[in-house]
């Protein structure tokens, strides 16, 4: 790499957005288990909050990604980490797929995901619970993976001088790139909508068959 005049890029510090809630009730039911081949389509969904940092301060990103496919299937941002930023990824993900009930939703112990006005929304449409262990980020290793994805690929390559810059760039390569183009080891080297693409065919063969 010296020879080549490269320069390898390092992961930078980890910063805690999650403020747990010790009351919760909610266990694991995943147990680390995130092989996409482990669960149908929209059976079992991740979720996580991270910080993008601007020059007009942090705008606060919240995904849902459906962990048969790794797609980002709902997203929020916002200039807080307020219940209604996570509640918000929620409702865009129920709109798009129309998950049957039962669908388990994962996510960290954070306050967001705890509060009653979110499990309410969970009850609303019948899903089922999932919180990592307290102080274990690899029980939610999926959706940490994308967040690690997303800074090394685009924001940590330039300054973000706004909020609406950053918002503009990050819709651009969830939906353009991530779900679209992005090749994932773990899905056979397809893309989120290809794999998608591809499980369906195989069903409507077996069903036809």
């Amino acid at each position: 790499m010296r020879q080549k005049g490269l320069i390898g890029r390092c992961r930078r510090r980890w910063t805690k957005t999650t403020i747990s809630d010790p009351e919760t009730v909610a266990v694991d039911l995943l147990k680390r288990v995130f092989g996409p081949d482990t669960v149908e389509l929209d059976r079992v969904y991740v979720s996580d909050i991270t910080y993008l940092w601007t020059w007009e301060g942090w705008l606060y990103l919240a995904t849902v990604i459906d962990l048969a496919s790794r797609r980002v299937v709902g997203w929020s941002m916002a200039d807080h980490m307020r219940t209604e930023l996570v509640a918000d990824a929620l409702r865009m993900a129920i709109a798009a797929r129309r998950p049957a009930p039962g669908l388990i939703f994962h996510s960290d112990r954070g306050t967001q995901y705890t509060s009653a006005e979110f499990t309410d929304l969970l009850a609303e449409h019948q899903m089922v619970q999932s919180l990592s262990r307290p102080r274990q980020c690899w029980d939610n290793a999926v959706a940490e993976s994308f967040f690690a994805s997303l800074k090394e690929e685009l924001i940590y390559r330039q300054p973000w001088a706004t909020r609406a810059q950053v918002r503009r760039a990050v819709v651009d390569y969830i939906e353009v790139f991530y779900n679209r183009r992005r090749l994932h080891s773990s899905l056979g080297y397809l893309s989120p909508a290809e794999y998608e693409a591809q499980r369906i065919h195989h069903h409507k063969a077996a069903q036809a068959a």
